[in-house]
């Protein structure tokens, strides 16, 4: 893997999210989402995905669309000051400010910004379903640098959409390592949505459960 296949990766994955954001509806939204990154995953010489098991990588597991776990949210920006160092190993030590928190139904998720070149928003989340039936590290909901964006109105509100929580690179293989959420993104329920555990190497089994 080179960073030319990284750049075209992000590429990729900026673009589908720009199909999502377009979809009819978040539904169908949805269901591109899945084709696409099981595509990636798949064919993409930068798939966290290790190599020797890609010819027989059949697609993530993902829970299905549920329409209730869609949110559009302000962001309230009324928060104390806030800064976290993430060794993230590949990129070296990431800086993330906290900018603001969002206030949901199923509890409240605090917004990062990349606080370095090109800067992004970047929301993880853990739950109560993690290490049952999702990665025991926690998910993205959304991690604008890498393309990962769902929208919203620009004077302040994010579209948080949990069904499109993903799974970081690590939870594939260890040779990545990740940011995960810190304590201001946990939630004190399981969310049912987004993409699932992953399946031991070789188990994969795509679809929606």
């Amino acid at each position: 893997m080179t960073p030319l296949d990284v750049l075209d990766w992000r590429r990729r994955v900026a673009s589908l999210y720009r199909e999502v954001r377009a979809a009819s509806d978040p539904a169908a939204g949805h269901e591109l989402w899945i084709r696409g990154r099981d595509t990636l995953f798949r064919e993409h010489p930068a798939s966290p995905i290790p190599p020797e098991h890609r010819a027989s990588f059949a697609g993530l597991s993902y829970a299905r669309y549920d329409p209730s776990l869609r949110f559009e949210a302000p962001v309230e920006t009324d928060v104390p000051p806030e800064w976290i160092d993430v060794s993230t190993g590949t990129d070296g030590i990431v800086p993330f400010q906290l900018i603001g928190r969002v206030r949901l139904p199923v509890g409240d998720l605090d917004v990062w910004w990349l606080d370095s070149y090109g800067g992004g928003i970047f929301v993880p989340m853990k739950d109560a379903s993690c290490g049952a039936s999702a990665y025991g590290g926690g998910r993205y909901v959304l991690d604008t640098v890498k393309g990962a964006d769902l929208g919203g109105d620009p004077a302040a509100d994010l579209v948080v959409d949990l069904n499109f929580a993903y799974n970081p690179s690590c939870a594939y293989t260890e040779s990545w390592a990740c940011p995960l959420p810190p304590p201001g993104n946990t939630l004190p329920v399981a969310i049912r949505a987004g993409e699932l555990v992953p399946r031991t190497p070789g188990e994969e089994k795509s679809g929606m459960l």
